[in-house]
């Protein structure tokens, strides 16, 4: 069962996806907030249809932790389910990620609508700059920054060394940092075709003040709240148990 409700699921994703995204491309005038408003139904559309069509559900530890303004998210990044729900969950937002996902066929035309912080990370200083630069223009036009520091999905229970580029970000602007984990590679893991039934969990730390904190102190405050809150979500027993 789980196999086809996974299939029936990834065909309907594919399908709306088109649809969605050749409609994104007329939103092109809007003001940017007003036309993340429209293409973020799609990621809503999907996280509804995990929860009726797989029985994947989620729950939110610490909302009431989220400052009042724009602030910088640091997560880590375990599956596809977080660049879906982070956008049911969170305020109007853009991703810092890398340029090539803008080429994938009617989802990188709807992702490019977004205007994400599409960089080459091959090219680290100018990937740098261009985090910094046009974070700043997004933070300052009312929009938050999400930011996977490990750089690419993990299995449960691995680890890889943060990039410092969101914490620079919050360094050279003064907005707050909110630390994120999830355990939703437990339930889709990377480049895994079976959605399990179950609840993730989200957890939303206490926002990091980055005003007179170097990108080191920030990036440390973060990442040891991340990792060690996710060893308590990662502790709890597996789905389908």
């Amino acid at each position: 069962m789980a196999i086809l409700r996974s299939a029936f699921f990834n065909l309907l994703m594919f399908s709306s996806v088109m649809v969605y995204a050749v409609a994104a491309l007329f939103t092109f005038p809007l003001p940017p907030l007003k036309r993340y408003a429209f293409i973020k139904h799609w990621a809503r559309l999907q996280v509804w249809l995990l929860t009726v069509v797989c029985g994947m559900g989620y729950r939110v530890e610490g909302r009431a932790q989220l400052p009042p303004g724009p602030a910088i998210i640091l997560a880590n990044h375990q599956s596809s389910w977080e660049t879906l729900a982070f956008q049911d969950i969170f305020p109007p937002q853009v991703w810092v990620l890398k340029k090539e996902l803008l080429r994938i066929p009617f989802f990188g035309w709807g992702l490019a609508m977004t205007q994400p912080i599409a960089i080459d990370r091959g090219a680290r200083m100018k990937a740098m700059d261009q985090v910094v630069e046009q974070g700043r223009q997004r933070l300052a036009g009312g929009r938050w920054v999400v930011v996977f520091p490990e750089g690419t999905r993990l299995k449960p229970g691995e680890k890889r060394r943060w990039g410092i580029g969101g914490a620079v970000l919050a360094s050279r602007t003064g907005y707050p940092v909110v630390p994120v984990a999830h355990n939703a590679g437990s339930f889709w893991p990377r480049r895994g075709f079976i959605k399990r039934p179950g609840t993730i969990t989200v957890a939303i730390g206490p926002a990091i003040d980055s005003r007179g904190k170097t990108p080191e102190e920030i990036l440390a405050a973060a990442q040891g709240w991340v990792e060690s809150t996710l060893a308590r979500l990662e502790s709890q027993p597996p789905p389908g148990r």
